[in-house]
Parts: C-alpha cells; sequence; structure tokens
C-alpha cells in the first residue's frame, strides 16, 4: 500500500475508514496519519476475486454511511472547550478498535 504523494516509508499505517473505490476506481482508505493510501492487492488476487471483494464492501456502503453519521454525531455531542474533536476522533477510534479486535483480531 502507498500514500498518494508520500514516499515509501516501509511502515504499515493503520486504516482508520473503510475502503472506498476513489474517483479512478481504485480501492483506497484514510489511514491514522490522515492521508488517503491506495490498497495494492497480492497478486494472488484475481479479477474475479477483486469483483467479489468490492461486491461486499458496496454492499456495506449504506451501513457505513450510517456508522459514519453516529460517529459525528457522537463527536459533535463529547466535543467542546475541554474536549477537541479531533481528540475525540482519537479515543472513539482507539474504543472502537479496542472493542472490536477481540472477535476479530489485531489490525
Amino acid at each position: 500500500m502507498a500514500a498518494e504523494g508520500a514516499g515509501d516509508q516501509g511502515e504499515p499505517i493503520t486504516p482508520h475508514a473503510t475502503p472506498i473505490l476513489d474517483e479512478a476506481g481504485r480501492l483506497t482508505y484514510v489511514g491514522d496519519d490522515g492521508r488517503r493510501y491506495v490498497v495494492g492487492l497480492p497478486a494472488e488476487v484475481d479479477d474475479l476475486g477483486l469483483e467479489r471483494v468490492m461486491a461486499s464492501l458496496s454492499r456495506g456502503g449504506p451501513l457505513f454511511e450510517n456508522i459514519e453519521a453516529l460517529c459525528h454525531r457522537w463527536i459533535a455531542s463529547v466535543s467542546g472547550p475541554d474536549l477537541e474533536a479531533r481528540t475525540a476522533l482519537a479515543l472513539l477510534l482507539t474504543t472502537l478498535e479496542t472493542a472490536l479486535e477481540d472477535r476479530y483480531g489485531e489490525v
């Protein structure tokens, strides 16, 4: 995976958003560093496998939009003079990762 416009640093970047298709049709995600990354699939993934993955992601699109809207609402409700929105975002993502990693494993 490579960040658009970034040099190769060889360090894995944790995604903080579900992968989406960008305007060029590439599978991308936003990393914990705020940059957008293009997902490079393994060579063994054929076109049919990629189509199945993309179909699965597309089916989850509306649900992800609902989750995203709820996240925005949560951040708006907890942020303020004592808690910046960016800090609330970091807390939300860390808490979600911790809550979900027991079932799905570490990323």
